[in-house]
């Protein structure tokens, strides 16, 4: 029988006879024995491994194709399974997480994707779990870090953003109009009440523009003149005659 020392993270399975045993691993101290020719020992890291989802060009549920690439993080949580139940968990792993990407993209539309991204990282995480867990492997965190656009969809978001921001812009300053012809008729109703209040407001503008030294300074002329000379000349013309 031949010692064995075993490496902290990692965990032994030992293959005996088809049948197959889970060696706890106690890190520095544990020494495994097996049997030559007829044992056969297999490490298995423990740790939490980052597996790159290749770019996937995916269909989203709108017909927008985009390139879509993500990370998973898978750990071992049955070193026996994953050695027994899977060939090679990390590759399976890999092939996995590109097709749920692929069907996890395509049921959603463009904006989801791009605003949603939370909720389609948990769908992930929740379809990967599924399949990876008879293997004895657990998803920890599944990202989508890049969701390229084609450039002409590129144009188009731009010109429409551009077009948002106008409109906004243009309420913005209808509002401001309203705002401000509500404030003048407040003014104008509370002037009329008061007649007094129009000769002051005359007279404070006439001093504003004074104080910027102009030259020419125009001096309005009440309506109310206007409409007596216009009686006067409706009275004493030719017509009232």
């Amino acid at each position: 029988m031949e010692p064995g020392v075993s490496a902290p993270g990692l965990d032994a399975v030992a293959e005996r006879a088809r049948r197959r045993i889970s060696l706890r691993v106690i890190p520095y101290v544990f020494i495994l024995y097996i049997i030559p020719f007829l044992d056969k020992m297999r490490k298995v890291n423990l740790q939490t491994q980052a597996v790159p989802v290749a770019s996937q060009q995916v269909i989203t549920k709108d017909n927008v194709t985009v390139a879509v690439d993500a990370v998973a993080y898978f750990r071992v949580a049955d070193p026996v399974a994953s050695v027994i139940k899977i060939q090679n968990w990390f590759n399976a792993a890999q092939l996995v997480a590109q097709t749920s990407l692929r069907s996890i993209i395509g049921r959603h539309e463009l904006d989801q994707l791009l605003g949603e991204r939370e909720r389609i990282n948990s769908e992930l995480k929740t379809a990967l779990d599924e399949q990876t867990e008879a293997w004895g492997v657990q998803v920890a965190l599944v990202e989508v870090r890049d969701v390229g656009l084609p450039e002409q969809m590129q144009r188009a978001m731009a010109r429409q953003a551009e077009a948002e921001r106008d409109r906004r812009a243009k309420i913005i300053a209808a509002d401001g109009e309203a705002q401000a012809a509500a404030r003048l008729s407040e003014a104008a109703a509370t002037m009329s009440a008061n007649p007094g209040a129009m000769q002051l407001r005359t007279l404070q503008t006439m001093a504003e523009i004074a104080t910027e030294r102009n030259s020419t300074i125009i001096f309005p002329i009440p309506v109310e003149i206007i409409s007596i000379f216009r009686g006067l000349a409706e009275r004493f013309g030719p017509a009232g005659s």
